[in-house]
């Protein structure tokens, strides 16, 4: 069974050391760094699972880290932060997190989200064949999606499966409950809001890309994709 490494980021030693004893303890391999410099070099050298990222960081902080590894890899991020302030998890849902805790949190929990995190990408049952709409073709083996006229668009893991939830439903209204089940999980631990934020950049890079509003809002229901098949 392939072990699975995580990149811990976290400037506090004690927290640092109970995030790396409850992750071995389950069988992690785990990487600790605690600036925000040293977690792109680790990042680099170690091609984590998962990255466990605080956002209070000397050198760099968490928010410019998860910005820059955006830029070059789709890894699944799991922010820690001290902040309550919702702008500041949506802020970093919207860079490209994939989940978020707020300090103080219990290990037990974290190792859980860790866990239904690296879950996600194994467990679609979907059918693998590439599906192609008037604007858009989506490639769940490669997980790549262009444009018609083969402009590439790029999308994170979670991203990527939102699309492809809602483009093997197309035409369809899917609930941010039904979303949260097929794309995050029937273990996820926030709320619908994250729902929303993925949604919101999904569309904007869909309308970049094709000048088309793809992924409609149902008001009060949820959403669907709304390009024609060919």
């Amino acid at each position: 069974m392939t072990t699975n490494t995580i990149l811990v980021v976290e400037d506090e030693t004690s927290i640092q050391n109970v995030i790396r004893t409850y992750l071995e303890n389950e069988n992690f391999r785990v990487v600790c760094v605690d600036t925000g410099p040293d977690a792109l070099i680790a990042a680099q050298e170690h091609q984590p699972d998962l990255i466990i990222l605080d956002l209070n960081l000397p050198g760099m902080d968490g928010m410019e880290v998860a910005a820059r590894l955006r830029q070059e890899s789709d890894v699944y991020i799991l922010m820690l932060t001290a902040r309550s302030d919702e702008a500041d998890r949506v802020a970093g849902l919207r860079i490209g997190a994939d989940d978020y805790l707020t300090k103080p949190f219990s290990p037990r929990e974290l190792v859980a989200r860790v866990q239904a995190i690296l879950r996600r990408h194994r467990s679609s049952a979907l059918p693998t064949s590439t599906l192609c709409f008037e604007h858009l073709c989506i490639d769940p083996d490669s997980h790549e999606v262009w444009t018609s006229s083969r402009q590439l668009i790029e999308l994170t893991t979670t991203e990527f499966n939102l699309l492809l939830e809602l483009a093997h439903h197309a035409g369809r209204v899917l609930t941010r409950e039904q979303l949260i089940d097929r794309v995050w999980g029937m273990d996820f631990y926030g709320t619908d809001r994250v729902v929303d934020v993925y949604v919101g950049q999904v569309r904007r890079k869909l309308e970049q890309a094709t000048g088309e509003t793809l992924i409609q809002t149902v008001r009060g229901v949820g959403y669907k994709l709304v390009d024609t098949n060919r």
